[in-house]
């Protein structure tokens, strides 16, 4: 039998030991992880947590830098900027030691939006063939976890990925092609955040405090509140049990018939924590990401935002999600550019469509007068009946070119022709477009398609169009009188014009003239 005085003793150090304060370790967040990319001739920002007031030291490559976690346990510093190359290591110290290996210096870009950001190279065209050429150990991909937040976050889930033919097949397609083309330019190496998450609103990648501001965006948000306030779980559980035992009993009589079942509803979600609530996912997925050393962003989104009146705001939106990330990376005004919206859905029948659709492309057309944006016109890469087109290899391209020509100072034809002016010849209208390169075409040598002109009664028609240099002189023996001009003015309109490199024309109108909305 132990003696008592021993049992005594070897209690009181157990307690002691365990009123001894534990030394956490450093730890980091996702993007600082083994294959990472750092941004080239940029201080290189490194932060995380450890103890308050625990020493941190991190070096690079032949730089090094010191802090002291503050006393909610964050630390932060700034290493001198690094030229591009690699692999370098990086190593953390505080009270442990963290390596992080195979660190590349180059091009950084942050890829974000909706589903056709999210969409991989495996369901893009031909994939067989880019996965056996995707042989670019220089381009790494975060993918962030996908993660809604009602409240801003510092931390999130992810890794970097270096590009083979195993893993190119889960990378944004979007990104990928964006990236492929950097690379090959610029010889170093490009790194890739992929932040983005199908079928979601502008609104919920923008921060609160901004929108808040604004008064076109508070009904929206007083909408969502009230769905906050007023959300019921066991009623909303209760809600969801009868449609479901409804759609069981629609799927076996589908079933039984030979037809397809009907959509399963879906399980009721607390809007405090849905996807599409403003903020939510800049919270989870943008935020965690500050102030990671970016060269700029890339942007495709607008779907969601398509129907009805909310389309009309889109641009608004897309300017205040722009400064608004601008304003928190903290690294000027960073190249920003997005994607308008392709050719989706019925071809064009009437001279002049008016939907939501074309509203968030001409949103994304006003949005080019912020300074340092860029827009790819893909209204010929589209698909009729899918609003994923599979040619995210000419979206990638028309992203880069512009990053080619506006940030790496490359010379080249980066963007579509844009109305810049029209002008009142006798019964015709001259439109001048910038952008034309050497002169506009037709993609198919054939006469020029998507023109339509009105009078003052409004009443559009389609228009005979003839190429004159840089210009179009638009007109028609029914308007003797033209006072508007639209071109492309259609979910899915027929359409050729191009400039010399043969990027597409853009869609615009040259009135303001107030139309109902009709669907998407």
């Amino acid at each position: 039998m132990r003696p008592r005085h021993v049992t005594a003793a070897v209690s009181f150090l157990l307690l002691a030991a365990f009123a001894i304060p534990a030394i956490a370790d450093v730890t980091l967040p996702c993007v600082f992880s083994d294959h990472m990319v750092l941004q080239r001739d940029k201080p290189v920002a490194v932060w995380g947590w450890a103890d308050a007031g625990e020493q941190v030291r991190v070096s690079i490559a032949d730089t090094s830098a010191k802090t002291k976690a503050g006393p909610d346990g964050r630390w932060s510093l700034s290493l001198e900027p690094l030229a591009a190359g690699g692999p370098h290591t990086m190593v953390v110290e505080g009270a442990n030691k963290l390596t992080i290996s195979d660190v590349l210096v180059g091009e950084v870009w942050l890829c974000s939006g909706q589903s056709n950001m999210a969409m991989t190279v495996s369901r893009s065209a031909d994939f067989d063939k880019e996965k056996a050429a995707a042989k670019w150990p220089k381009i790494r991909m975060l993918t962030v976890a996908r993660k809604a937040q009602p409240e801003p976050t510092d931390r999130c889930q992810g890794e970097w990925t270096v590009c083979t033919p195993d893993t190119v097949g889960g990378f944004s397609a979007a990104g990928y092609f964006f990236g492929r083309t950097l690379r090959k330019e610029l010889d170093v190496p490009v790194g890739l955040i992929n932040s983005s998450w199908g079928g979601t609103a502008v609104e919920a990648w923008t921060s609160m405090e901004v929108q808040e501001a604004i008064p076109q965006l508070k009904p929206m948000l007083a909408s969502w509140q009230t769905q906050i306030d007023t959300y019921d779980p066991a009623a909303a559980k209760a809600r969801y049990e009868k449609q479901l035992d409804a759609w069981k009993a629609k799927a076996a009589k589908a079933k039984a018939d030979g037809k397809p079942a009907p959509r399963k509803p879906r399980a009721p979600m607390d809007p405090k924590v849905n996807q599409n609530r403003p903020a939510n996912l800049f919270n989870g997925m943008i935020q965690p990401l500050i102030p990671y050393g970016i060269r700029g962003a890339i942007w495709y989104q607008g779907e969601h935002n398509s129907n009805g009146e909310q389309s009309t705001r889109y641009g608004l939106q897309l300017e205040t999600l722009i400064a608004d990330w601008r304003a928190r990376f903290n690294q000027g005004d960073f190249p920003f550019f997005f994607v308008q919206l392709p050719n989706y859905m019925k071809p064009q029948q009437q001279p002049s469509e008016f939907t939501g659709w074309v509203m968030v492309r001409e949103g994304m057309l006003n949005t080019l007068a912020v300074p340092n944006t860029g827009m790819a016109i893909t209204i010929d890469v589209g698909e009729e009946k899918d609003i994923h087109p599979k040619n995210k290899q000419a979206v990638g391209l028309r992203l880069a070119l512009w990053a080619l020509a506006t940030v790496y100072g490359e010379e080249c034809v980066y963007c579509g022709p844009l109305c810049t002016a029209v002008l009142f010849e006798d019964d015709a209208m001259v439109v001048q477009f910038d952008h034309a390169g050497d002169g506009l075409k037709t993609s198919d040598g054939g006469p020029v398609k998507g023109f339509a002109i009105a009078g003052s009664d409004q009443k559009f028609v389609w228009a005979d169009a003839r190429i004159d240099g840089d210009r179009v002189i638009v007109s028609s023996k029914d308007v003797k009188n033209p006072v508007a001009v639209r071109y492309a003015w259609a979910n899915n309109p027929e359409v050729n014009l191009v400039n010399s490199a043969g990027l597409p024309a853009s869609p615009f109108r040259t009135d303001e003239w107030v139309t109902p909305i009709t669907g998407r």
